[in-house]
């Protein structure tokens, strides 16, 4: 096919963005669990018939960018492509090939026009609950963490697999919730398909090749010219994080060369044999992340941009587990990925980096029976103050690296047996320096009901984030039960009228 001119390219990129944005904004509407309809826990992608990134929806989790792209050619390596048909939609949640752990669950639906495959639309949900032991940092194998899909048909020919949801159903505690996420990602991979076809229709397209091969090659250009212009050498960078018995030591080494960037992660603690590991998946997607943030913020992710990224980590560490290590509390442990990135790149661009976040992520898991007698399990999530840069002040309780929502106090009551007394700043926990971290939050929160689950994933809560170019440290966190600090990497058990007291930490000062 001949070469798309500027104009065209841009027009059809467009309207390709614009239907996974619109397939996202489909699932925020008919989801049933806050998780995505609130917290904005999901993303849309579509790829080329290779299963390489073409467009994402805007608002995509950081980590989904770099993992959904790799979980539809799993689909596709394992599911040959000529055996598929028009109205097949396939499913996994397997963690290694895809978000890194069993509560994310992945849609992967076939593009067909003129009766060939030209693309995949794909959405990947994180679900309310997937069974086993809610999250908890405890599991010390990945078969006690819930019901694990492998690549599999969820529909065939439009009728959907009974079995499997039957299946699905019985295994979790939120059987309506769940199945009612995914038939919203299996309607966000359908819409994805009927615009998909529509802009091939007016730009009168056979397939998208060479619209995929020239975004491609122009984002690839752009992004080996951003790291050319950044000095050749290495970089290293290393921390120690809260860990278990003993802190974890996370390093990474950055070299820059001919046009590349490679971050190599040797030095890094070991797997653990608690559900803390994050899959080289997830560690790739959390490096991709962070570089393109640094230096190619303005493209729309797509495949091109990643191809001069190289990422190694040893197999067996904390960053690259073996099957069937558990790591149902991945994200406490690849949100520090970009935090290394930024870490070994100050020098370097001392004027775009970050001192480091108050927390990655902390997330409260309950789940039990409320006082009508109905189940639940709900997932809240808590955010602390962002580190500073050189022109600015860090956040107050904001997410990053992902760009996860808090629950709202009124959907947070209405949706457990909890009642929040409080939500509010804590002043003087971030980091001082020339500009301060951003401040943590405190919430605290009165269980409902009577013996309910709770798990934490927190981090933070011995080691503050790390301050940049003399900045202080910000202030760590903590969670209190009744007023008593608890062990967080333990299942807990709530009472009617048991007070959670959680104090998420502040942001790295800068300078």
């Amino acid at each position: 096919m001949a070469r798309l001119d500027p104009v065209t390219l841009e027009l059809v990129w467009t309207r390709l963005i614009s239907a996974v944005d619109e397939a996202a904004k489909a699932i925020v509407r008919t989801s049933f669990s806050t998780l995505s309809n609130e917290a904005n826990d999901f993303a849309c992608v579509l790829t080329d018939a290779s299963g390489r990134s073409l467009a994402q929806n805007t608002g995509s989790i950081p980590s989904f960018i770099g993992t959904l792209p790799g979980t539809v050619r799993a689909v596709r390596e394992a599911i040959p492509p000529e055996t598929m048909r028009p109205g097949d939609v396939f499913i996994t949640n397997n963690p290694w090939i895809g978000t890194g752990h069993l509560n994310d669950i992945s849609i992967v639906r076939p593009v067909f026009h003129g009766g060939a495959i030209v693309g995949y639309a794909a959405t990947t949900s994180h679900v309310p609950d997937i069974g086993g032991r809610i999250r908890s940092t405890e599991a010390r194998e990945i078969f006690e963490e819930g019901f694990h899909i492998p690549p599999m048909r969820l529909m065939r020919d439009g009728v959907a697999d009974a079995t499997l949801l039957t299946l699905l159903r019985t295994n979790i505690r939120t059987p309506d919730q769940t199945e009612g996420d995914v038939w919203a990602q299996v309607g966000a991979v359908t819409l994805i398909e009927d615009r998909v076809q529509r802009t091939m229709e007016s730009y009168r397209l056979t397939d998208l090749a060479a619209v995929a091969d020239e975004i491609f090659n122009r984002s690839e250009a752009e992004m080996r010219r951003r790291i050319a212009a950044l000095p050749a050498g290495r970089w290293r960078y290393a921390m120690q994080t809260d860990g278990l018995d003993q802190p974890f030591t996370f390093v990474v080494e950055i070299s820059i060369a001919d046009g590349e960037v490679t971050a190599d992660y040797a030095g890094t603690s070991p797997q653990q044999p608690r559900a803390v590991n994050c899959v080289l998946a997830y560690t790739k997607a959390m490096t991709a992340f962070a570089l393109k943030a640094l230096l190619l913020p303005e493209v729309p992710n797509n495949e091109g941009i990643f191809r001069p990224i190289h990422v190694r980590a040893p197999e067996g560490s904390i960053l690259n587990p073996r099957w069937p290590a558990p790591v149902g509390g991945r994200a406490a442990t690849g949100h520090y990925v970009p935090v290394l990135i930024f870490g070994a790149l100050a020098e370097a661009l001392p004027d775009k980096v970050r001192a480091a976040p108050g927390s990655p992520l902390w997330i409260m898991n309950i789940a039990g029976t409320d006082p009508a007698g109905r189940s639940f399990a709900n997932v809240f999530f808590f955010n602390g103050g962002t580190g500073a840069g050189a022109a600015q002040d860090g956040v107050d309780c904001i997410s990053w690296p992902s760009n996860i929502s808090a629950t709202p106090i009124e959907v947070a009551e209405r949706t457990a047996p909890v009642l929040i007394h409080h939500k509010r700043l804590r002043p003087g926990t971030g980091g001082t320096g020339r500009q301060r971290g951003g401040n943590g939050q405190e919430t605290l929160m009165e269980c409902e009901a009577d013996n309910v689950a709770a798990v934490f994933v927190t981090e933070r809560l011995r080691f503050g984030a790390p301050g940049l170019f003399g900045g202080e440290a910000g202030a760590p966190g903590q969670v209190l039960l009744d007023g008593a600090p608890v062990d967080t990497r333990r299942q807990q058990t709530l009472s009617r009228g048991t007070r959670v007291t959680i104090a998420t930490p502040g942001g790295g000062g800068y300078g």
